[in-house]
Order: structure tokens, then C-alpha cells, then sequence
């Protein structure tokens, strides 16, 4: 039996992480004690307890338990389930464990519906994706959700340290583990305590031996594995597009270091065009008007980090990303197209006034197209008053000009115009 299963906590004091809701006065437990289970949802990476913990939770129910795995089962084995319903040995329920039940369609997931609304089936189910995107929204509104986070290094190593300890008292062997080892062992498997305890295995698997017969797993065993650190990333996943949010706020935020750690992150996955995508955006959407330069030299970047490609492609983006990072922001270009199509979904075509109207045709004039129009070159600093939006909108503001140095002066060069066009109006009418 590999040591995963072999150490796999029997009891819930035994589960490690997870503390926001395994502990004293923590839901788990309450659910534990009451002996009465809602349906129940659990999702997060992998290696992190949702299995244990559903085990753990079945153990001490007085249902009976099954456990499908939805990767290789099927409808049939579901109704094979359903048919053990109200027999004497299911005679307290059925509680039923899906694991992976994002891999079972809509129609298999609404097989089950009818059972878990009356209670003869109640639900336990994981996933390791957002269950928002994967499960039936009927199963999701009859369900408590519990999300499962990556367990910290520390955790992880007490959890190890103990298993040594039950390793020696089972086995004949001795096994000498040293604690930098177990810290290192930790942080190599990436929140993943399954992940953490394969590895332990290994590495006992690979260790020497000393003249007490005594096995040493030493820095050296872990080396010639060649394990590289478990990195969590999924290109289509949740995972892919937290990092993505957390890498344009960290940029919007005027935060270089955490920019440049998710920089790093996002191309340790491997995804350089999102990068380049999301820097383009940002340029515009953040930054914008306080810096208008900021996106040809991002544009420079992004097509000199796709020409060269990685890995000398992340020494121009952290450039771009450090450069957007510090700049002033402004998001008024944002807020002025938001706002204008917003209107535009609201008003529809409004008419388009006619003294801006194509004119470039004979007989326009007739129609009165363009026959109003004033060419504002032909004016005092090529400006002169006149209405150019639709008359239900003469008055809406779209953009309004941020506190920041260019903007300061884009705000100020617009006034000027319309007050020197003002006072010249004044001075006609004197």
C-alpha cells in the first residue's frame, strides 16, 4: 500500500490545514459532532484533504457509505446506488461520494438530483475545479460548498515528521530523517501534502544505509530523484486566470515586486502570449492618459519578447512590467468608452446632427447635411463651439480628465479653448 494510503489520517484531530474549517468550534468538526450532513461540496488543488476528510465524515455517519471516482464510472454505476435504497443494510441513508464529479455530464450529475432533494442519498462530492463552471446549478443550490487551500509548507512538514515517527514504529527498518530535509521535502511539493509523502517514499526508496542498518534520507537522496518543485498552474483552469487578476491589480496597484512575482509565475507556466495580451491591455486600461507613451514602448516589448522568445523574453517583459508598474495611472479612457456604451445600450441610434453628416455628395446640401458645419482649422487655435453630439445628449460627459500631470494639462488646454472662444463671443455681442 503506498504510504499516502497507508498514513492517511483516520480522524479529523489527525487532518492537517484546512483550519478555516477543521477544527475546535469549526464547521467540520460541528457537522461531526451533530451527526447530520448537508450536502456537501468540496473543492481545491490536489493532495490537500478532501478525500480524507469525506472518509473521515462517512466513517462517522451511521449511512452507508460508497465512493465512485467520476473519471471511470458511470450512469450505471450510480443506479446500481440508487438501487440500494430503502434495503435493510441502507437503512439509515446513503451517503455517496463523487470524487472528480466535474468529469460527469450534465445528465449524469441530474441523475442523483431526485434523491439528494427527498434525502435518501446524501452527497459528498470534490472537485479540483471551480465547481461555479463544472456542476449542475440544481446540485450547486442543494449543496454547502467548502473550498480546500494548499497546505502551508509548515504544516505539511509536522504532518511528515509524524509519519517518520509511524513509519519507524511499524517497520523493522529505521528510517533518519533530518528536519531540513522534511523542510525541504515541504516546500518542494507545492501545498500538496500527497505529493510531499510519494516524495518521503522515494526517497527512503533511495536512501543509504550506515553501518547501524539504519536507512539515512539525506539532501543527497532528494538530488539524484532529479524532482523539480511541483508548480501549480493549468492553462485553462482557474489557477491560470487568478494569476492573471493578481498580476494586472498588482500592476494597477503601483506594486513592482508582487508585479514582477506574478510575471514569473505566468511564464513559468509557459504562458507568454497571455502575458503580452494582458500587458497591452493594461497599458491602456491603467495607465492610459497619465502616461499615453506607455503603450508603443509595451508594444516594442511585446513584439521583442515574441521575436526572441523565452527565456531572454522575460528580461524585456520585466522591463514592460516594471516600467507599467511605476508609472502614474489613469483609468479615464476606461471609464470614457464603459460610459459611452453604456449609453449607446440604453439610447440606441440616436440622430446623428446634421451638420455633421457626410456632405460628399451633389445635393446634400438639399437635404441639409453638413450645411452648418464649422471647420474648426479655420478658427483661433482650430477650435470653435459647436454641438457634435446627438441633442439628447448635448450635455453628457463621457470623459473627465484624472489628477495627473498629463492629464492636468489636457484638462487645462480644454479650458483655455472654451474660454477664449467664449470671450471672443462676448466681444461680438458688445
Amino acid at each position: 500500500m503506498p504510504m499516502a494510503d497507508k498514513y492517511r489520517p483516520s480522524n479529523i484531530d489527525d487532518v492537517v490545514g484546512q483550519s478555516h474549517i477543521i477544527g475546535e468550534n469549526k464547521i467540520i468538526n460541528k457537522l461531526i459532532n451533530s451527526g447530520s450532513y448537508p450536502n456537501m461540496i468540496f473543492f481545491g488543488p490536489p493532495g490537500v484533504g478532501k478525500t480524507t476528510v469525506a472518509e473521515i465524515l462517512a466513517k462517522e455517519s451511521k449511512k452507508k457509505f460508497y465512493k465512485i471516482n467520476a473519471t471511470n464510472s458511470n450512469t450505471q454505476d450510480i443506479k446500481h446506488i440508487i438501487d440500494d435504497i430503502g434495503k435493510i443494510d441502507s437503512g439509515g441513508g446513503i451517503l455517496l461520494y463523487i470524487d472528480e464529479i466535474q468529469s460527469f455530464n450534465k445528465k449524469q450529475q441530474q441523475s442523483i438530483l431526485e434523491f439528494i432533494e427527498v434525502g435518501d442519498i446524501t452527497l459528498i462530492a470534490s472537485t479540483t475545479e471551480n465547481p461555479y463552471h463544472y456542476i449542475y446549478k440544481a446540485i450547486l443550490s442543494r449543496s454547502v460548498i467548502f473550498e480546500f487551500k494548499p497546505i502551508t509548507p509548515q504544516d505539511i512538514y509536522n504532518r511528515l515528521k509524524k509519519i517518520v515517527m509511524m513509519y519507524n514504529e511499524l517497520n523493522f527498518s529505521t528510517v533518519i530523517v533530518d528536519d531540513k530535509v522534511l523542510l525541504h521535502l515541504s516546500n518542494l511539493c507545492g501545498g500538496d501534502m500527497r505529493n510531499a509523502i510519494n516524495i518521503l517514499e522515494i526517497s527512503i526508496l533511495n536512501s543509504s544505509i550506515n553501518s547501524d542498518g539504519e536507512l539515512i534520507v539525506d539532501e543527497q537522496s532528494i538530488k539524484e530523484i532529479g524532482l523539480a518543485t511541483n508548480y501549480d498552474f493549468d492553462r485553462d483552469g482557474d489557477m491560470h486566470y487568478d494569476l492573471l487578476s493578481a498580476f494586472q491589480k498588482s500592476i494597477r496597484g503601483s506594486d513592482p515586486d508582487a508585479s514582477v512575482y506574478y510575471l514569473a509565475r505566468l511564464l513559468k507556466g509557459g504562458d507568454l502570449q497571455s502575458v503580452c495580451r494582458r500587458l497591452l491591455i493594461i497599458a491602456s486600461e491603467d495607465i492610459g492618459l497619465a502616461y499615453p507613451n506607455a503603450i508603443s514602448i509595451v508594444k516594442s516589448c511585446v513584439d521583442s519578447a515574441l521575436q526572441v522568445g523565452m527565456p531572454e523574453a522575460r528580461i524585456i517583459l520585466s522591463q514592460a512590467v516594471l516600467l507599467l508598474s511605476t508609472l502614474p495611472k489613469s483609468n479615464s479612457s476606461y471609464i470614457a468608452i464603459s460610459s459611452a456604451f453604456e449609453e449607446v445600450e440604453k439610447s440606441g441610434s440616436l440622430p446623428i446632427p446634421n451638420n455633421l453628416k457626410d456632405a460628399h455628395y451633389s445635393s446634400a446640401s438639399k437635404l441639409g447635411r453638413g450645411t452648418e458645419y464649422m471647420y474648426p482649422h479655420n478658427y483661433v487655435n482650430n477650435y470653435v463651439e459647436q454641438n457634435y453630439l446627438p441633442s439628447e445628449l448635448r450635455r453628457t460627459k463621457f470623459y473627465t480628465p484624472q489628477n495627473n500631470k498629463f492629464e492636468k494639462n489636457i484638462q487645462q488646454h480644454i479650458e483655455n479653448l472654451k474660454n477664449f472662444s467664449k470671450s471672443k463671443d462676448d466681444d461680438k455681442k458688445k
